[in-house]
C-alpha cells in the first residue's frame, strides 16, 4: 500500500461529514411528498412524528452510538444485547433491503429523467440508465468509505438547497398568484384517522440516524461527535422536510399532489415563478435532484454492507466474505448487491406493465425487510441499560429510567405502526408476497447462519 492509501486509510471522518452523511441518508426526495395529499395539516403531523419519535430515535442511537465505537451500529447494539444470532439476523436485513430498494429509486430516477429531458426516450434507454446506476454505486462503494462519504456530503447540501428551494420558491408562488392551500391555524388541525395512517409514514423518511455508527471506527471522536451529530443533524432534516412541505402546499392544491411523482410535478410548479426561464431553470434542479437519488443508494449501500461485513454473516459466505486487495472493502457484497437489483429491473423494464406491478409488490415486502431490524433497536437498547451498567457512558438519553422508557416505547409503537400500515390495503397477492418474502429472507438468512462454509468453521466455533 503506497502512502497515499495509507493516509485515507487511516483518516478520520470529521464532525460535518457526519453530519452531511447522515442528512443524505435520511433526507429522500423521491417519497417525502406523500403526506402532502392530506394537506397543510401534513405538517402537523411532521411536527408530531419528529417530536414523537425521530427525536426518541435520535436520543437513543446517540447513546449506543457513542458507547460503543465499534464497527456495525445496529448489528453491533442488538449482538450485545440478544447474542449473535439476532444481531446476525439485522445485518443481514439490513443488506437484503439495500439490495431490493435500489431498483425502485432508479426505476423513479429513470422515469424522472425522461419527463425532465427525453419524453420519447425508448423503454430500452431507460433500463440501461437505471442499471448503469446501480453499478456506480457498486463501483464507488468499492472504491471506500471515503470516497462514499465524500458523494454525499455533497449530495446532502444539495438535498438541503433544494428542500430550502422548494420553500422559498413557495413563498414567492403563494405571494405571485396567491396559495393554493388554506394556511389558516384551523388548517393545520389533522384528523386522528389521518394522523395513524400517515405518521407512519413519515417514519420512513426519518430512519437512518444509525448508519454511521456502522462505520464507528472511522469516525473521529465518536463518543462526543455522534451525540452532537445526531442533534445538529435532526434540527436539519425536520426544518428542510416540514419547509419542503410548505413549499409543495404552496404551489398545488393537495387534491393534486401525485403521491409518487409529486416531487417532480411540484417542483414544475414552483419554477413557473421564473416565467420563461421556469423551463430552464426546472431542468438544473432536476439534474440536481436526480444526482441525489443516486447518492442516497450510495450512504445505505454503504451502511448495509459494513454491517453486513460487521456481522459474522459475512465470514460464514466465501462470496460475501471476500475483499478487494487495494480498497480492503466487501467487493462481492456490493457486486451481489448490484446483480440482485439488475435483475430485478430487467424484470421490470423487459416484461411490460404486469411485470410492473409485481416489481412494486415486491419491493414493498422489502419495505418490511427495511423496518425489522428496528424492532430490535429498541429493546436492546433498554436490555443494554440494565445488563451492561459497567459501561461508560459519555452520553444518556435524559430522563433518566423514565426517559429510557418512554423513547423506546415511542419508537418501537411507531415502527410497529409502520410495519402494520403495509399490510392495510392490497390483493391477496401482495400480501401474500410481503408475507412469503420476509419469510423466505428470514430462512436464508438462517441457512447459511447455522452452515457456514466448512474451511472457516473451526475459526467460528472457537
Amino acid at each position: 500500500m503506497d502512502n497515499v492509501e495509507a493516509k485515507i486509510k487511516h483518516k478520520k471522518v470529521s464532525l460535518f461529514k457526519m453530519v452531511l452523511f447522515t442528512v443524505c441518508g435520511i433526507v429522500v426526495l423521491d417519497t417525502f411528498v406523500a403526506p402532502a395529499t392530506i394537506g397543510v395539516s401534513s405538517i402537523t403531523i411532521w411536527l408530531l412524528t419528529a417530536v414523537l419519535f425521530f427525536i426518541p430515535y435520535g436520543l437513543i442511537t446517540a447513546e449506543l452510538g457513542s458507547t460503543y465505537r465499534e464497527d456495525g451500529g445496529i448489528f453491533d447494539w442488538v449482538k450485545r444485547a440478544f447474542g449473535r444470532l439476532n444481531g446476525t439476523m439485522v445485518g443481514w436485513f439490513y443488506w437484503v433491503n439495500v439490495a431490493f430498494w435500489m431498483p425502485a429509486v432508479f426505476v423513479a430516477l429513470s422515469w424522472w429523467f425522461q419527463l425532465a429531458y427525453f419524453p420519447n426516450m425508448p423503454v430500452f434507454w431507460g433500463a440501461a440508465l437505471a442499471i448503469a446506476l446501480c453499478w456506480v454505486v457498486v463501483f464507488i462503494g468499492i472504491r471506500g468509505v471515503h470516497l462514499s462519504v465524500l458523494v454525499t456530503s455533497i449530495a446532502a447540501v444539495v438535498k438541503v438547497a433544494i428542500l430550502v428551494i422548494f420553500g422559498i420558491l413557495g413563498i414567492v408562488y403563494g405571494v405571485q398568484n396567491g396559495f393554493a392551500n388554506d394556511f389558516s391555524l384551523s388548517a393545520f388541525r389533522p384528523e386522528w384517522s389521518e394522523t395513524l395512517v400517515f405518521a407512519p409514514a413519515i417514519v420512513y423518511n426519518l430512519l437512518g440516524f444509525e448508519l454511521i455508527s456502522s462505520i464507528a471506527s472511522k469516525i473521529k471522536d465518536p463518543s462526543k461527535n455522534i451525540p452532537k451529530m445526531t442533534i445538529m443533524a435532526g434540527v436539519m432534516i425536520t426544518f428542510v422536510y416540514v419547509f419542503g412541505t410548505f413549499g409543495i402546499l404552496s404551489a398545488l392544491p393537495a387534491a393534486d399532489v401525485d403521491p409518487l411523482d409529486g416531487f417532480f410535478y411540484s417542483l414544475q410548479e414552483l419554477t413557473t415563478v421564473f416565467g420563461s426561464a421556469g423551463p430552464g431553470i426546472f431542468k438544473v434542479l432536476m439534474a440536481f435532484a436526480l444526482f441525489t437519488l443516486m447518492s442516497n443508494m450510495i450512504s445505505w449501500a454503504l451502511g448495509g454492507t459494513e454491517v453486513l461485513g460487521a456481522a459474522d454473516l459475512d465470514k460464514q459466505s466465501k462470496l460475501l466474505a471476500h475483499k478487494h486487495k487495494r480498497f480492503d472493502t466487501y467487493d462481492y457484497s456490493y457486486i451481489t448487491m448490484g446483480v440482485l437489483a439488475t435483475l430485478l429491473l430487467v424484470f421490470n423494464f423487459g416484461l411490460g406493465e404486469e411485470a410492473t406491478d409485481v416489481f412494486w409488490t415486491v419491493l414493498s415486502f422489502s419495505f418490511v425487510v427495511f423496518l425489522l431490524p428496528y424492532l430490535w433497536l429498541f429493546p436492546a437498547y433498554v436490555k443494554l441499560r440494565f445488563t451492561d451498567k459497567d459501561t461508560e457512558r459519555p452520553y444518556k438519553v435524559p430522563g433518566g429510567k423514565a426517559g429510557m422508557w418512554i423513547c423506546a416505547l415511542l419508537g418501537e409503537i411507531f415502527i410497529l405502526g409502520a410495519i402494520i400500515l403495509l399490510f392495510t390495503e392490497g390483493s391477496l397477492i401482495y400480501y401474500l408476497t410481503l408475507i412469503i418474502g420476509t419469510l423466505l429472507t428470514i430462512a436464508y438468512g438462517l441457512y447459511i447462519y447455522f452452515r457456514p462454509d466448512q474451511d472457516i468453521k473451526e475459526k467460528l466455533n472457537k
